[in-house]
């Protein structure tokens, strides 16, 4: 019985170890596989998908690094018995994230998973890579191994945007955070080129973990593919050696003991983060009317405000501090104490401890060992005095060099042996003066050292002979105050002060009891006092009556002296008119017809010209290739176009008047706009602040759709001159948006694309902008203009902003108030040029272009019967027989184009002047070239200076121009002219001059660039044609 009792134990023992045999086995087996669970995070937002063409180009390319990668994923057996096996997935991600494929055990799952990364179609829209961090770190929680230190992100995007970004779920450092919170190692890999490092260094866990790692390239070159390689064996063997460390630290794996009592429920923990958003719900059903509220008071009208002025932009702000660590929650109840477990194995290294506040400043370090000598510099500037430094340490005798220069004291060295008596020295140099040195701060006191032994006495040395006296060193510093010394003896008395100030007069006493005695008898009258001093003097009395007349004085002394100048009279009374005075001089021409039209013009403000009324439309891309600072560039640029059409182009931008408004957008149905007909915008200042209010978007491009948008919402048809400006890096995404890009193109609106270089430096697509600007089409009655900048700021320069205005305003409604001429008969007139080296090269250039003015001008005149022509030629002159053209290349012209094609090539003579052969010359011309019943009229370019010529000379030239029927007309330029001949030229005559006929015939101008001021054309041609 007692052996029964005895072997039951032991047999309930055996049957329990039998009984845990098989499911310790097969955790034993289990165990042997080392999972390791690693995720891809693709990025496909706009800035990678529509970055090469075709579009979608970058993307594949980022799907076959991804292929590549998941070939590389094979297993691997360690020495500790252990069995590396892979789970892979992916997702990717623009503003939306959607799972590619979940965890899925390598290589089973390994075709599936890479046919479903081969069949992603990009998003191509905004970057949200927080969401898209968080969203993996789930699919790695949740599905993933139970080792949470073999799990891995690899994150591949550009990193872009840098600013202006949303985070719609905490942020990237935030979910980078978590990440490493979690223990999951991330891996940033860039897509090149212009990826923006910051953000992936943000995103990797550690600098290790970003290295220079590559997913895709422009370039496919040999290089780019060996990067990409590298990239892929990098990341392979990283996660390889980290997961050698973490499987084979389990150096023992004993059997699990029997499970321990349950023990009491722990407190209720921390609450978690929120989660990811979740799918936009549908709508709710519409609530029930409110009550009707009390009426309100009327209230007053508040006084108009000042206007403000425009605020500057402002800073960019400062990166947060990162937060600090939350604390630690409350421990639970201890639970009832279980069985004691075997012996477990080594843990994984836990997480670096937060670091720990600075330490107290040590001590000063000892003073290290002295330098070698260093070769002698240049002399410098004297320094400021130095501190006293340590004494150095003592040095080895060196071997006798030639006599020197006294040199400072050194240490004190070790006495040496004793040597034979020398002789008598010189006496030394003086040396020269020191700089000393700045007081050096109190040291503390040392510990006392251990006592030496006493050294043996030294032989007592030869005494030298006395050097001569040093020069008397400089004033040292101050020292430090002494301690204050004894108290001196009392000195002696001194002399007695002066008598002090009179003090103040004292309060009147107290009245005295009244007196007792009897009235005295009178005294003795005074002596008379001193005189006393002068009185006041008295007021001015009245005037005197006058006096009698008394008898002359005797004649004074001559006086050569000249007196000063009297004061001026009064001014005395008017006289009788003198005789009328000869008629004064004929007074300049007043203004003629053409002059006072031109000051109408200029005075009245309703004869300008006016723009309008337009309805204007900007169409702003608000992508992510844009870029923010270029996105708030454009909105300044819109407000500045609308301030100038406004102030310069008299622009009213007012109900029944002019439309403007601001379409932004990005990808399907992400539009918005703001114009004068929001219910919220009463005027243009409002207008304005609602554009500045403007946010991007930062997502994908379909500007066909928001052209279409612009078109049914915003410009509705119209009598105004419709204008849609279309702002854009011309990079819609035409794969995916099927709207026609020339949709706004229709006979009433005229479409102006600017094209501008994304924040990748892409030049523009010059296709997608003709199409935009409707290019080619014939049906567009106004011209439409395609422009390209290199980048936004330009956009604000004050020349492209001039030009973008007066295109918008091209058609103008302008008065007409040009001068009209008209002619009744068929004309020839010549326009005769001075070429001579007075008048120069430059002002020879600015008379052909007044010649040209002319020219126009006569050529497009009315006719009143059609069939009489009107011609012209244009001549230079300069010395005898300088004529051009020649006789045989002139003629008369009708066709302006041509005329002004021989003007501009006529090059500058430069030589004498004879004006006398210049008249023959075109007499000639008339009598071979122009009929007699043609009117005959020349302008003649001249200052009356001629060599070798006299008025007779002159009259007789002309004298023989007018027998022909010549009309002549004369402009002179400047006031260095000769005027005698001049008056020769205009009438034909020496003796008399009518001053009525110069005056039809003869214009002047202060210089050459007045020719092209103002109307002055338009007078001489008037004048011309009227005769």
């Amino acid at each position: 019985m007692r052996l029964a009792r005895a072997l039951l134990p032991l047999l309930l023992q055996a049957c329990w170890a039998t009984a845990q045999d098989v499911p310790a086995n097969s955790k034993a087996i289990a165990f042997q596989d080392c999972p390791v669970d690693l995720f891809f995070v693709l990025d496909t937002s706009e800035s990678v998908a529509l970055r090469l063409k075709p579009y979608g180009a970058l993307v594949d390319r980022v799907k076959a690094f991804t292929k590549r990668f998941i070939d590389n994923l094979r297993d691997r057996y360690y020495r500790c018995d252990r069995n590396l096996v892979w789970n892979a997935g992916a997702l990717h991600y623009s503003d939306e994230v959607e799972i590619i494929r979940g965890l899925t055990r390598m290589p089973s799952g390994r075709d599936a998973l890479k046919g479903s990364v081969d069949a992603v179609k990009y998003f191509g829209k905004g970057t949200y890579t927080d969401c898209a961090i968080k969203k993996g770190l789930e699919e790695l929680l949740v599905g993933g191994s139970h080792l949470k230190e073999n799990k891995y992100l690899i994150v591949v995007t550009d990193g872009h945007p840098l600013e202006g970004y949303k985070e719609p779920c905490g942020g990237l450092e935030d979910a980078v955070n978590e990440a490493k919170h979690l223990g999951v190692k991330v891996f940033s890999v860039a897509i090149t080129p212009d990826h923006l490092e910051p953000r992936l260094s943000i995103i990797a866990t550690d600098h290790t973990y970003r290295r220079n790692f590559t997913a895709a390239d422009w370039d496919q070159t040999r290089d780019a593919e060996e990067a990409i390689r590298q990239t892929i064996d990098t990341i392979i063997e990283m996660i390889k050696d980290n997961v050698e460390q973490v499987c084979c630290s389990f150096e023992c794996q004993a059997a699990r003991g029997p499970p321990g009592l349950r023990g009491d429920p722990g407190y209720e923990g921390e609450r978690g983060k929120p989660g990811l958003p979740g799918e936009k719900g549908d709508a709710g059903d519409p609530g029930r009317p409110g009550d009707l509220g009390p009426v309100g008071y009327q209230g007053m009208k508040g006084e108009k405000g000042s206007r403000g002025e425009k605020g500057s932009r402002g800073p960019k702000g400062y990166k947060g501090e990162k937060g600090k660590r939350g604390i630690d929650g409350v421990d639970g109840m201890k639970g009832e104490a279980g069985y004691p477990g075997l012996p477990g194995c080594k843990g994984s290294p836990g997480f670096d401890g937060i670091q720990g506040p600075p330490g107290p400043k040590g001590d000063p370090g000892a003073f290290g060992p002295k330098g070698s000598k260093g070769e002698p510099g240049a002399d410098g500037e004297p320094g400021r005095p130095g501190s006293t430094g340590p004494p150095g340490d003592e040095g080895e005798p060196g071997e006798p060099g030639p006599p020197g220069e006294k040199g400072e004291a050194g240490d004190e060295g070790d006495p040496g042996p004793d040597g034979p008596p020398g002789e008598k020295g010189s006496p030394g140099e003086v040396g020269p003066q020191g700089t000393p040195g700045l007081r050096g701060p109190r040291g503390d006191p040392g510990e006392a050292g251990p006592q030496g032994d006493q050294g043996r006495e030294g032989p007592v040395g030869v005494p030298g002979d006395p050097g001569e006296a040093g020069p008397i060193g400089p004033k040292g510093y101050r020292g430090d105050e002494g301690p204050p010394g004894p108290e001196g003896t009392r000195g002696a008395p001194g002399p007695a002060g002066p008598p002090g100030d009179p003090g103040l007069l004292g309060n009147r006493g107290d009245d005295g009891p009244p007196g007792n005695g009897t009235e005295g008898f009178p005294g003795f009258p005074g002596y008379p006092g001193n005189r006393g001093p002068p009185g006041i003097n008295g007021t001015k009395g009245y005037p005197g009556l006058k006096g009698d007349e008394g008898d002359a004085g005797d004649p004074g002394e001559d006086n050569n002296d000249i007196s000063p100048r009297g004061v001026k009279g009064a001014k005395g009374y008017r006289g009788p008119e003198g005789p009328q005075g000869p008629p004064g001089h004929t007074g300049p021409p007043g203004p003629d017809e053409c002059e006072i039209l031109d000051i109408i013009m200029k005075m009245c403000s309703c004869c300008e010209c006016k723009c309008g009324p337009i309805d204007i439309l900007f169409v702003l891309d608000s992508s992510e290739s844009i870029g923010l600072q270029n996105f708030e560039i454009a909105k300044d640029f819109i407000i500045k176009v609308i301030d100038r059409l406004s102030r310069d182009e008299l622009v009213k931008f007012e109900p029944g008047q002019s439309h403007a408004g601001v379409v932004q957008y990005s990808h399907n149905q992400m539009q918005e706009h703001v114009d004068l007909s929001s219910p919220n915008i009463r005027n243009t200042q409002e207008l304005k602040e609602a554009i500045k209010k403007l946010q991007w978007m930062a997502g994908g491009t379909f500007t066909g759709e928001a052209l279409q948008y612009t078109r049914d919402r915003l410009l509705p048809p119209s009598s105004n001159n419709r204008i849609a400006l279309v702002i854009t890096d011309g990079r819609s995404d035409t794969q995916r948006d099927t709207t026609p890009l020339n949709v706004l193109c229709s006979p009433g609106i005229q479409v102006v694309s600017v094209g501008i270089m994304d924040l990748f430096g892409s030049s523009p697509s010059s296709d997608q902008l003709n199409v935009i600007s409707c290019q080619g089409l014939s049906s567009q009655p106004r011209p439409s203009i395609s422009l390209v900048k290199n980048n936004y700021a330009e956009l604000l320069e004050d020349s492209f902003l001039k030009n973008v205005t007066a295109e918008i305003c091209i058609d103008k409604k302008c008065p007409d108030y040009t001068c009209p001429i008209t002619f009744s008969s068929p004309v020839d007139i010549t326009i005769l040029l001075d070429g001579s080296a007075s008048v120069g090269s430059h002002n020879f250039e600015t008379t052909k272009r007044f010649a040209k003015r002319l020219a126009e001008r006569f050529l497009t005149a009315r006719r009143e019967d059609p069939s009489q022509d009107v011609r012209v030629a244009v001549v230079q002159y300069s010395g005898t027989g300088q004529q051009r053209p020649d006789r045989a290349a002139l003629q008369f012209l009708q066709n302006y184009t041509v005329v002004a094609s021989t003007v501009d090539s006529m090059s500058f003579l430069n030589d004498a002047t004879d004006v006398t052969d210049a008249l023959r010359y075109i007499t000639q011309f008339y009598r071979e070239a122009s009929l007699g019943a043609t009117k005959k009229q020349l302008l003649l370019f001249s200052d009356g200076n001629s060599q070798g010529v006299t008025a007779a000379t002159i009259e007789k030239a002309v004298q023989e121009a007018q027998q022909v029927g010549i009309e002549i007309f004369v402009v002179v330029v400047g006031r260095q002219v000769n005027e005698p001949n001049i008056r020769v030229l205009v009438t034909g005559k020496t003796a008399e001059y009518d001053a009525a006929f110069g005056e039809r015939h003869l214009f002047r101008v202060p210089s050459y660039e007045a020719l092209l001021r103002g109307v002055f054309y338009q007078t001489v041609s008037r004048k011309v044609a009227l005769g």
